[in-house]
C-alpha cells in the first residue's frame, strides 16, 4: 500500500525531473516506469533510470501509508502536467494506482517494482559551485558539443577540476567553447578530468533553480560515474572516455588583429544578413579601422550587406564564418562588448567577452582597455574564401 497527498506544482516539477531519463525505447519494460517511494518522515522520492542516467527528486508530502510503487512514467508525466492547481491524492487500490485531483481521477496499472533495477548511489562529494554560475557555464559551452555518436568523446563536456578552478569545454572539431570558473572543492588539491554526456548535463543545468547550490559528486579521475545535486534533485550518469584534446593550449595565440564590437547590435546585424544564407553559406566580415562590413549572398538569388562600428587594432582582415557557429559563440557572451581576435583569414579566431565597466565609470559605454575576459572563450575555424 502507498498513500499520500502532495501539492500539484511540486509534484509536476519532481515528475518532470525524473521523467527526463525515461527511455523512449526501453531495453526492459520496467525501465519505462517511474519509481515512487513515500517515506515515513513525510518525504516523496520520484526516480527514473535507464542504466546510463538516473534522475531523482525529493519533495515533501503528507504520507498516510509509506511504500514503493512503479507506474508508467511518461503517462504519469502527461497526467500530472495537465492536472488542475489543486492537491493531488495518490493511493494504491488493487492492481492500480488511483490519482485524484479535484474532480479528475485516473487509474494507472502498477508495474512490478521488484523487477526494477537498483538505482546507482552517487560517488563521494567532490565540491560545490553556485548554481547560476554552473548553469550559465553549461549553457555557454554545450552548443559546441558534437552530434556524431560515432565519436562519443566529442558529444561530451570535458570537466577539468584543479583545486579551486573548474574548466568546462566542448568541441565538434570546428570550434571550441570553454568556460573557466571558481568552485569550492571538498578537499584542497582535488584534481580530476572527466567527460560527461553533453545532453545530460545540459538538461540538468536547465532545471537548476535560481539561488540553489550545485553539489558535484565524483570520487576521482578513475571513477566511472558522476553525480550532480541541487535543490532536492539529483542525477548520476556514466562517464565517457576521458581522452580529450588539449583545448586550453589552443585558446592562446599571438593575435595580429583585435576587433571590439557591441555584442547586441552585432548579433542583430548577423541575424539579418544570415537571412539570405543557405546551408554551408558563410557570412563574410571585412574589418577596417572603424567598421566591419557584414556580407552574405546566395548565388544570384539574394544578397545582404550591413555595417557596424568597431574599435580595431592591428591588421585589417576579411574573414568568413558559419553564421550559426558565430551566433552560438556570441550567445555565450553576456557583456556589452565582445572581442574578436585572429591572425589571418584561414586561422582560428577567438571570441571573448570584455568585462563591463562600473555604472559610475566616467567612460561607461566604452570597452575597457584590458586583456581580461569573463572566463568564456570560443575558438572558431573560419571558412576559406574563394575570392
Amino acid at each position: 500500500m502507498v498513500e499520500f497527498r502532495v501539492e500539484r506544482q511540486k509534484l509536476a516539477e519532481a515528475v518532470g525531473w525524473a521523467a527526463r531519463t525515461l527511455p523512449s525505447r526501453p531495453a526492459l519494460p520496467v525501465l519505462a516506469g517511474m519509481l515512487i517511494e513515500a517515506t515515513e518522515d513525510g518525504g516523496l522520492v520520484l526516480a527514473g533510470f535507464d542504466y546510463e542516467v538516473s534522475a531523482k527528486a525529493r519533495i515533501d508530502a503528507d504520507v498516510a501509508e509509506p511504500g514503493r510503487v512503479l507506474v508508467p512514467g511518461r503517462l504519469l508525466s502527461d497526467i500530472v502536467r495537465n492536472l488542475p492547481p489543486q492537491p493531488v491524492d495518490f493511493a494504491t487500490k488493487g492492481s492500480e494506482v488511483v490519482v485524484r485531483c479535484g474532480s479528475a481521477e485516473f487509474g494507472l496499472q502498477i508495474m512490478p517494482v521488484e523487477d526494477y533495477p537498483t538505482l546507482p548511489s552517487p560517488p563521494a562529494r567532490a565540491g560545490t559551485v553556485p548554481g547560476d554560475v554552473f548553469a550559465e557555464a553549461v549553457a555557454q559551452v554545450t552548443p559546441a558539443a558534437g552530434r556524431d555518436d560515432t565519436l562519443p568523446m566529442l558529444t561530451g563536456v570535458r570537466l577539468d577540476l584543479e583545486d579551486d578552478t573548474m574548466w568546462l569545454a566542448c568541441t565538434d572539431r570546428y570550434r571550441i567553447a570553454a568556460r573557466e570558473l571558481t568552485w569550492s572543492p571538498s578537499e584542497s588539491g582535488f584534481e580530476a578530468g572527466i567527460v560527461v554526456p553533453a545532453k545530460t548535463l545540459a538538461d540538468t543545468a536547465k532545471a537548476i533553480r535560481q539561488g540553489d547550490e550545485v553539489v558535484v559528486d565524483l570520487a576521482g579521475a578513475a571513477d566511472t560515474l558522476v553525480g550532480v545535486e541541487s535543490g532536492g534533485r539529483s542525477m548520476t550518469t556514466r562517464l565517457l572516455d576521458d581522452q580529450y584534446i588539449n583545448y586550453r593550449s589552443r585558446l592562446r595565440g599571438d593575435w595580429t588583429t583585435e576587433a571590439r564590437v557591441r555584442t547586441a547590435p552585432f548579433v542583430e546585424a548577423l541575424k539579418r544578413v544570415a537571412l539570405v544564407t543557405e546551408r554551408n553559406t558563410p557570412v563574410r566580415l571585412a574589418f577596417s579601422a572603424e567598421e566591419v562590413q557584414i556580407r552574405a549572398a546566395s548565388g544570384d538569388s539574394a544578397r545582404a550587406n550591413e555595417s557596424q562600428s568597431v574599435r580595431m587594432t592591428g591588421n585589417e582582415i576579411d574573414i568568413a564564418f558559419s553564421p550559426q557557429y558565430l551566433l552560438d559563440g556570441l550567445a555565450g557572451i553576456r557583456t556589452e562588448w565582445a572581442r574578436l581576435q585572429c591572425t589571418g583569414p584561414t586561422k582560428p579566431a577567438l571570441l571573448t567577452g570584455i568585462p563591463d565597466r562600473d555604472a559610475d565609470d566616467e567612460n561607461a559605454g566604452d570597452p575597457q582597455d584590458t586583456t581580461e575576459d569573463t572566463g568564456f572563450r570560443y575558438l572558431l575555424m573560419p571558412i576559406r574564401l574563394n575570392n
